[in-house]
């Protein structure tokens, strides 16, 4: 399928990335459709969007995972969608994520990690998103919140931020912030405004500002874009959304 371009103005402008475009890995425990390039996948002209860099939507067969694994000068960023996935790193941090926790490690100067699911009978699916830090060689840090309540109210929740007093989490970007929605059926929210936004589609519908469809797994790319609708369909619709300012 042709992907979708369409410009608003001179500087502004919209791409729409379908689901069936990602580059895809699978084994015989993990399903991945990577939104960008990522281990052998790899083209020089999908590399990043503003500070994303990675946005990986995973699942995980039971009982199995990524094990024990180094990172280094990243803030990565963990949303659970379905079932369960623990996490345990050399800082002698381990934790359960679930469905409404939003979960970042900061890699920084190093940090091993590894992420399991632990349930014997339940598949985990997840999105993992990748953000440069402002800083390389920070101390290795880690941070979880629950914000299930915040999510009841059908709008944009500021989850994890740069941006001091902004977000459930801190990240070590200033110029980054994940806005997450979970949005009833035919409502609308009003997506950022910045140099660069990053809209994924993790389950639902939604018509992005009257003029695209964006079914799950679906993402949009805004650069120097204004501020746009976005209404969900009869389902309605999950949507994580990074709001960019390097």
């Amino acid at each position: 399928m042709e992907r979708a371009r369409d410009l608003l103005n001179a500087k502004s402008r919209v791409e729409i990335r379908r689901a069936n475009e990602r580059f895809v890995t699978q084994t015989d425990w993990l399903l991945s459709y990577h939104s960008f390039s990522f281990g052998p996948h790899y083209d020089l002209n999908n590399t990043r969007h503003g500070l994303l860099v990675v946005n990986n939507e995973d699942i995980v067969k039971p009982m199995r995972g990524f094990a024990t694994h180094a990172h280094r000068d990243m803030e990565i960023v963990t949303w659970v969608l379905e079932g369960e996935l623990e996490h345990r790193d050399s800082t002698g941090r381990c934790g359960v994520i679930y469905p409404g926790l939003v979960q970042r490690m900061s890699a920084g100067r190093g940090i091993s990690h590894s992420e399991m699911n632990p349930s014997d009978r339940d598949p985990v699916h997840f999105v993992q998103m990748w953000i440069l830090p402002d800083r390389k060689g920070i101390e290795p840090n880690y941070e979880q919140c629950d914000v299930s309540s915040e999510l009841k109210q059908g709008r944009l929740i500021p989850v994890a931020s740069g941006k001091k007093g902004r977000g459930a989490i801190s990240l070590a970007q200033r110029g980054a912030t994940l806005w997450v929605g979970r949005l009833a059926p035919n409502s609308s929210v009003t997506i950022p405004e910045a140099p660069f936004v990053h809209l994924f589609v993790a389950a639902g519908t939604i018509q992005l500002d009257g003029r695209f469809s964006l079914l799950a797994g679906d993402a949009a790319r805004l650069t120097s874009a204004e501020s746009l609708s976005a209404r969900t369909g009869e389902q309605g619709a999950e949507i994580l959304v990074w709001e960019m300012h390097p």
